[in-house]
């Protein structure tokens, strides 16, 4: 059966909005096929949500997933039905005891593990909700197919691990119906979120690279969504990511989050590197805090590995099963005289398990006293996904553990054991609390728990120590080595790290791990133990919580409205007194005014910021002259060119007047000769700035220096823009050292670094403008000021600070405007240099207009 949310995937590519139905504001009682909700009784005694005390004082958060934390298994008997239990394992279902049951209510909505018949999916779905709390999304066989084993585990999962398509054998090619149909599942996942979510009050927990088209569907639904997303991936350096044809689509959905999170400041670095290159955008640190400005919102990133449960470890290791399990192998390998290393891996292409042979093989090879000694017991877990390469890993890794052990193999010894068929939890716990030493050598993973659960379990508790002949005061060691490229491993710093494909590297640090004196273990064991038994799962989930429930909290303080179509939609959220110029109001203004002030910002403004060739169209100027010809209007170019350009530029324009260099020259007409806004400084401290200046060009290709007459701007628009942000953040430190004795200020701007005079800014040439008319009985009762970027920002704050003073009439009309819908001093905004250009046009019409009308 086919739900109603993925019948009309024209709708979907289109970008047309979906019709939703009402949405309820508490859970619905039962769930239908997906995309449908049935009607629900009234009756409050019969909903699952039904008590009121809970629902007020409880947040609630939904936890959204590939899969939900549910182990589904048909009925052995004869009458038709399932059986439901929780996935112990299931980090979404740790998450849940690590925030507590009290605190807060955890709805989970994903896909079963098990294909669900259609007419089942009623019956099924009203279970779950009822009794677990979870809302299953139904995905027709061959639609999961495409989304999960061909668009997930084919193309996304080899690319964000660095593997690149360069043939059909490596990794998948890029496939458009692969993709749509991945759209198509988070589609049907944002339906089904619809169903149960209250949008002004939950909380929602988007998780992995499954669904991360998924914040685009909720944030067009609600704009005002409290939505935070984590990837358990790597996500690949910008080399890498921007191979993939989807590579904006797919970063603009994620930016549709309020919060995004990462394992390691690497992922995360590849992130914002990316959001830079292909999407121009910026980011900065507030108080420890990482924010990508997108839109007029702020997104932030969040940096923090996921932890274990230590609940559920520890109670394991207090299980009679695991105390059994390992009196077995103690007297299966130390009572030998076996030291055990240990791997646990998935089996495939990623895991490095290959690497980890070789360097057993190794090993023994370069040190032929482990032979007999030393043994590698290597449980491979079913691979997640399937294929070719899954069959590849398999066969080199049974083949390579043949060798060894026909090579080094004795009667009574394996030098490598290798565990193919899956182990109960409390079997592989049983392996780690007897291995010496863990190996993990992943070639890519994004986190990797492995090392957290093996030093736990070398905790171990009081029954343990006594079957492990370990008195009460013992102190604990444990050894790791683990590989460079894994998420876990910036945090265990006491670790050995290696790159897996250094095979001799690798043999030297299990040689150095089984050599190492026992204090030294204990000390890296407890430093180890100490981390991880205090960032634990519940650690990590109020973490990112609290960071999701502060991002958020500018929601209702903003205006918020939607732009774009498909994937390409986004939210442009404002302060609620900022809104677009509109014409017709302007105009209105202008024409019952009298005494007006015009200024005009040039790049950005009148010129696209992006235009090779910056000098003025014959329109600009035709448009500047029909301006500045009505006796009643003061025009201004503000401009940071120098005065030498603008005058050629302009030179046709008799009545402009004309602002260079930020406002350090200013001329009122043509004619009239240039004056300073401020006093005439000595530029000797250009002889100290401009060879630093000069330095950092030589090193940073693309980048050039403007040497105005009072100004130094180094511009670096065209150089690599991580570099040149890097370059520009370290020559901005320069030059405020070797310039600290000088009368001069560094800013820097959008991908500038400038010098100028102390106290020379935008906000003088407003100020010169409002004394030179009212020192004429011109007192302006109109006043438009236009920009684009933060120079602008000084204009406006004059502006607006000047109306309630005497340079500005009682009354007066007062638009600063900014280009561009963002953050800005200014009230009003345009979209683009178009508007700007028609807005003055419409403006200059109206004085021809009237010059016409009255000769």
């Amino acid at each position: 059966m086919v739900s109603k949310s993925y019948s009309n995937l024209l709708e979907l590519v289109s970008g047309d909005t979906p019709s939703f139905g009402r949405v309820r504001g508490r859970m619905p009682r039962i769930m239908t096929v997906s995309g449908l909700i049935s009607d629900t009784d009234d009756d409050p005694s019969e909903s699952v949500c039904s008590d009121p005390s809970s629902s007020v004082q409880r947040d609630r958060i939904i936890i959204v997933a590939n899969q939900l934390p549910i182990r589904v298994q048909r009925k052995s008997d004869s009458s038709k039905g399932w059986i439901f239990n929780w996935d112990e394992t299931s980090l979404l279902l740790q998450l849940k005891d690590g925030l507590g049951d009290d605190e807060i209510e955890v709805i989970y909505v994903g896909c079963l593990k098990e294909e669900i018949h259609p007419n089942d999916q009623d019956e099924v779905s009203q279970i779950l909700l009822e009794t677990f709390k979870c809302v299953p999304t139904f995905l027709p066989p061959d639609l999961f197919s495409r989304y999960y084993h061909g668009f997930c585990k084919q193309q996304l999962w080899p690319l964000f691990h660095y593997m690149l398509p360069l043939s059909p054998d490596l990794g998948g090619r890029f496939n458009r119906s692969l993709w749509q149909a991945y759209v198509s599942v988070n589609k049907i996942f944002a339906d089904r979120i619809m169903e149960v979510i209250n949008p002004e009050e939950d909380f929602v927990w988007v998780h992995d690279y499954h669904l991360m088209v998924l914040p685009s569907f909720l944030r067009k639904r609600f704009n005002r969504v409290k939505l935070g997303f984590f990837l358990h991936s790597p996500f690949p350096s910008s080399e890498i990511y921007k191979t993939l044809p989807i590579r904006e689509e797919i970063l603009r959905a994620l930016l549709n989050s309020d919060l995004i999170g990462f394992h390691t400041f690497d992922y995360a670095r590849h992130f914002l590197s990316c959001c830079s290159r292909m999407l121009g955008l910026t980011y900065e640190s507030k108080r420890g805090y990482i924010g990508l400005e997108y839109y007029g919102r702020t997104v932030g990133i969040k940096i923090l590995p996921v932890g274990i449960h230590m609940g559920q470890l520890q109670s394991v290791l207090n299980l009679q099963e695991t105390e059994a399990k390992v009196a077995e192998l103690i007297k299966q390998f130390c009572d030998q005289g076996r030291i055990m290393l240990l791997g646990v891996d998935d089996m495939d292409i990623f895991k490095g398990i290959s690497l980890k042979l070789l360097a057993m093989e190794q090993l023994l090879t370069q040190h032929p006293e482990w032979q007999g000694r030393v043994v590698l017991v290597q449980i491979a877990n079913p691979a997640r996904g399937r294929g070719k390469d899954v069959k590849e890993v398999q066969d080199e890794t049974y083949t390579t553990v043949k060798r060894i052990n026909e090579t080094f193999g004795k009667p009574g010894y394996e030098p490598v054991v290798l565990i193919s068929e899956p182990l109960k939890f409390y079997e592989r716990m049983a392996y780690y609390v007897v291995a010496e030493c863990c190996l993990v050598t992943a070639v890519r993973d994004g986190m990797n728990l492995i090392p957290y659960e093996y030093i736990i379990s070398r905790q171990g508790n009081e029954k343990l120590d006594k079957v492990l002949g370990l008195g009460s005061a013992t102190p604990k060691k444990s050894m790791l080595v683990v590989s460079e490229f894994i998420g876990c491993s910036p945090s265990l710093s006491g670790a050995i790290r290696v790159n897996p494909w250094n095979i001799d590297a690798v043999a030297d640090a299990m040689d150095c791990a089984l050599e190492m004196a026992e204090p030294e273990k204990q000390l890296r064991h407890e430093k180890h133990y100490r981390y991880v038994s205090t960032h634990d799962v519940g650690y990590w989930a109020r973490s990112f919580l609290g960071d999701l429930e502060r991002t958020c909290r500018d929601h209702l303080r903003r205006r918020c409205w939607g732009i774009g179509f498909g994937l390409g939609f986004r939210v442009v959220a404002l302060d609620l007194s900022f809104r677009k110029l509109s014409m017709e109001n302007i105009v209105s203004a202008y024409k019952r005014t009298t005494k007006r002030a015009i200024l005009l910002d040039y790049d950005g403004t009148l010129m696209p910021q992006g235009s090779i060739d910056k000098s003025p169209t014959s329109k600009s100027i035709d448009i500047l002259n029909s301006l500045c010809r009505d006796k009643n209007n003061m025009v201004f170019i503000v401009s940071s060119k120098s005065r030498e350009q603008l005058a050629e530029w302009f030179s046709s324009c008799e009545k402009l007047g004309i602002c260079a260099e930020h406002g350090y020259f200013l001329r009122l007409k043509r004619d009239e000769e240039w004056e300073t806004c401020i006093p005439v400084a000595d530029c000797g401290w250009k002889e100290i700035a401009e060879p630093v200046m000069r330095l950092y060009t030589e090193a940073t290709d693309g980048s050039t220096i403007e040497d105005k007459e009072a100004t130094l701007l180094w511009c670096y628009e065209d150089s690599d823009p991580d570099f040149g942000s890097c370059q520009a953040k370290e020559l901005l430190d320069h030059l405020e050292s070797v310039l600290a004795n000088e009368p001069v200020t560094v800013k820097s701007g959008q991908n500038t670094v400038e010098v100028k005079p102390q106290g020379l800014s935008k906000g003088i040439v407003a100020k010169r403008l409002l004394s030179t008319m009212q020192d004429r009985d011109m007192t302006p009762d109109f006043v438009l000021c236009i920009g684009d970027d933060r120079s602008d920002e000084d204009m406006f704050e004059v502006i607006s600070s000047a109306v309630a003073g005497p340079s500005i009439a009682p009354g007066a009309e007062v638009f600063a405007c900014t280009v561009g819908r963002k953050p800005s001093k200014a009230k009003y905004y345009l979209d683009d240099t178009v508007e700007i250009v028609r807005l003055i046009q419409g403006l200059a019409s109206v004085s021809d207009h009237t010059a016409t009308a009255w000769p």
